[in-house]
């Protein structure tokens, strides 16, 4: 105790000034990182306007680190060379991050996407959470928190699902043989028009497509606002489940004929209850 009373003793005014950096610079380096990321929020894309923020974090950190070794009589000149030759060092067994960094500055200038897109990659869908130097976060829609490096979205296609302001919703629907083309095109032609999230301009799009297996097919497309892609989705579904119900317009499963040979009868089929016939 004696000796450390002494040291305090001996070094008062270093300590003062060692708690004033502390006290004055990291609330001057938050209060600068926001104002950073709110000027560069006029100028620049959101994740430009972040990582403002964040160079101006790390920078007026490394300055105030070394203001703060300078005050305990370190000297900066040796802090500088080891600090060189470890990073020679690091630079050698970090050729990975350093090629998420130059990824990440490519993804930064080409803008394919920013902060609140949602991303299709791979078998991964996520709103886009944060854009940095070594990778892209992303929350999935079941509120999962998923990395991705930079280089793997330079070499990766990838979907950005919110980057127009309008999407089209296209749904396939099959109906039998049976029915009148022109009559279930008027039934799905109505329904877009009533459904509240669909867009009058551009049109819907309804396309007869051929003669499936089972069913005639058609294609109906619907625009939409991108954030009505729920809403809409969930309602026209529904709607033409209804509306076919509605019009007696069959909905056909998949279904086979066997035959023996090209011009020979099908084969007949009986179906026998063993109840009544007292079989097994």
């Amino acid at each position: 105790m004696t000796f450390l009373a002494d040291w305090i003793a001996a070094n008062a005014e270093r300590i003062v000034r060692l708690l004033l950096l502390l006290a004055i610079g990291f609330p001057l380096i938050r209060g600068l990182e926001r104002l950073a990321i709110r000027a560069g929020g006029r100028k620049l894309s959101p994740q430009g306007a972040m990582l403002a923020g964040k160079a101006v974090r790390y920078g007026l950190g490394a300055v105030l680190l070394a203001m703060l070794l300078s005050e305990l009589g370190f000297t900066l000149t040796a802090i500088l060379g080891a600090a060189g030759i470890a990073g020679v060092a690091i630079g050698f067994a970090s050729q990975t991050s350093l090629s998420n960094i130059i990824s990440g500055i490519f993804l930064i200038a080409e803008k394919p996407f920013q902060a609140g897109d949602a991303l299709q990659i791979g078998d991964t869908l996520g709103i886009v959470h944060s854009i940095d130097l070594l990778s892209v976060k992303l929350r999935t829609f079941d509120n999962r928190f998923v990395r991705i490096p930079n280089e793997h979205l330079v070499k990766t296609p990838f979907t950005n699902i919110t980057r127009f302001p309008i999407r089209r919703f296209d749904i396939d629907v099959g109906v039998a043989y049976k029915e009148d083309i022109d009559h279930v095109i008027r039934v799905l032609a109505d329904i877009a028009d009533k459904n509240p999230y669909a867009l009058d301009e551009p049109a819907p799009l309804i396309l007869f497509k051929g003669f499936g297996d089972s069913a005639l097919d058609f294609l109906l497309g619907v625009w939409f606002e991108k954030s009505d892609m729920l809403n809409l989705r969930n309602s026209i579904t529904k709607e033409i489940k209804r509306r076919f119900d509605e019009e007696g317009i069959e909905i056909p499963f998949p279904h086979r004929s066997l035959y023996t040979g090209s011009v020979t009868d099908p084969f007949p089929i009986r179906i026998v209850n063993p109840e009544r016939t007292g079989q097994p």
